[in-house]
C-alpha cells in the first residue's frame, strides 16, 4: 500500500466520526499533512494519544501523523483541502463556524450524505447559504460505496467526486486518488448527493426485508425499485439519470443495502425484530442518516411531485408508527405500472 507520487498538501478533515476518521487515515497514508477536527474532546485526545478512534472506529490503528483537535481554529486555517464530514443535520452550523477560517484558494469537498430535514435542502444548497462566496471552482462532493472501516484499513475501493466545475473535481481527485482508493470525477453534484442520501433510506427497507426472511428475490426487487425512485427524485432536482448507474448510485446502494457494516441496514433489521427505532438509535453513538433522510426525502418527493413509495413507507414506519407488515402490504398491492414510469 505504497504512497503514490501525487502532490502533497495540508488536508483538514472536519468531523471525526467513522467516515471522517477513515478519510483522515487515507489522506495521511497518501503522505499529506492531516489535521482532524472532532466535536468531542475525548475523541481528539484518543486519536492523539492512542492513534485510534475507539468511540467511532474501534480496533483500527491510525497513522501517527494525524493531529486531532476540538478547536476548529487549530485545524482549518492554512489547509489546501477541507473535507466536511459532519452529520447532515449539523452541516449548517459547522460550515458557518468554519467560514471565516477558510483561505481564499482552499478546495472544499463535502463527504456528508443526507438532506437537511428542516429545509429539505441538499448539502450544496446549505453551503450556498452559509458560505456564499464558495463557488463551484472550489466546491465538490465525494460519495461512493465506501465503508469507513475498510477505507481506514486500506482495502481496495472506488469513489466519485463531483462538481459543476471540473477543476474542483480534478483537484480533489489528484489529492485523494490512490491505487487502493480510486477516485473518479463527475460533473453531476446533484445526482451524487441524491444517490448518497436516498440509498440510506433504501438500506433500512432492505434490512427489514432480510430481517423478515422474505428472500433474495424480494431483496433484489426492493433494491431495483429503490434505484428507480432514487433516479426519479434526482431527475426532478436536475440530476443526470445516468449518474445513478455509477458509484454514488447503484454502487453505494448495493454496498449499503447488503453489507453488514451498514448502520442503516442494521436499523432495518431491528425494525423487523419489533424494536422501536427511537429506542434503538438512542443506544448508538454513530448516526444512521437514513432515519432523518427518510423524513426529508419523503417531504421533498411530495413537494416535487415525485412518486417514491418505498421511501414513503419507510418514513411511515419510522416516523408515523405504521406497522411494518402494513407497510409491506401497501407496497405489494400497488397498482400495475410500466417499469420505467416517471423516468421517460
Amino acid at each position: 500500500m505504497g504512497v503514490s507520487s501525487f502532490p502533497v498538501s495540508t488536508v483538514a478533515v472536519v468531523g471525526a466520526g467513522a467516515w471522517g476518521t477513515a478519510i483522515a487515515a487515507h489522506a495521511a497514508r497518501r503522505g499529506h499533512e492531516v489535521r482532524l477536527w472532532s466535536y468531542e474532546t475525548d475523541v481528539a485526545s484518543d486519536i492523539n494519544t492512542h492513534h485510534e478512534n475507539r468511540i467511532f472506529l474501534a480496533g483500527i490503528g491510525l497513522p501517527e501523523a494525524i493531529r486531532a483537535s476540538s478547536a476548529m481554529s487549530a485545524v482549518v486555517p492554512g489547509a489546501d483541502l477541507v473535507v466536511l464530514v459532519p452529520p447532515s443535520g449539523h452541516l449548517r452550523r459547522v460550515s458557518s463556524e468554519l467560514r471565516p477560517l477558510l483561505g481564499p484558494g482552499v478546495q472544499v469537498v463535502v463527504a456528508t450524505k443526507g438532506i437537511e430535514e428542516s429545509s429539505l435542502k441538499l448539502m450544496s444548497e446549505v453551503l450556498a447559504e452559509t458560505i456564499p462566496e464558495l463557488g463551484w471552482d472550489r466546491l465538490s462532493f465525494l460519495s461512493g460505496p465506501n465503508f469507513a472501516k475498510e477505507v481506514a484499513k486500506g482495502l481496495p475501493t472506488d469513489s466519485v467526486v463531483a462538481s459543476k466545475d471540473e477543476r474542483a473535481a480534478r483537484a480533489v481527485q489528484d489529492l485523494l486518488h490512490a491505487t487502493y482508493l480510486r477516485v473518479y470525477t463527475s460533473n453531476d453534484p446533484i445526482g451524487v448527493q441524491v444517490g448518497g442520501s436516498v440509498k440510506n433510506v433504501l438500506a433500512i427497507a432492505t434490512g427489514t426485508c432480510d430481517g423478515l426472511h422474505m428472500g433474495l428475490n424480494a431483496r433484489a426487487a426492493l433494491m431495483t425499485r429503490g434505484l428507480s425512485e432514487m433516479a426519479r427524485l434526482g431527475a426532478a432536482l436536475g440530476a443526470d439519470p445516468l449518474t445513478f448507474m455509477g458509484m454514488a448510485g447503484v454502487g453505494d446502494l448495493i454496498l449499503t443495502c447488503t453489507g453488514d457494516l451498514s448502520r442503516n441496514r442494521q436499523l432495518g433489521m431491528k425494525l423487523a425484530e419489533g424494536v422501536d427505532p427511537k429506542v434503538y438509535l438512542a443506544t448508538q453513538r454513530s448516526v444512521a442518516e437514513g432515519y432523518s433522510t427518510a423524513q426529508a426525502a419523503n417531504a421533498l418527493a411530495k413537494l416535487k411531485g415525485v412518486d417514491m413509495p418505498i421511501t414513503q413507507e419507510v418514513h411511515a414506519v419510522l416516523h408515523e408508527g405504521k406497522p411494518l407488515l402494513d407497510a409491506l402490504k401497501s407496497l405489494l398491492t400497488r397498482e400495475q405500472k410500466h417499469e420505467l414510469y416517471g423516468l421517460r
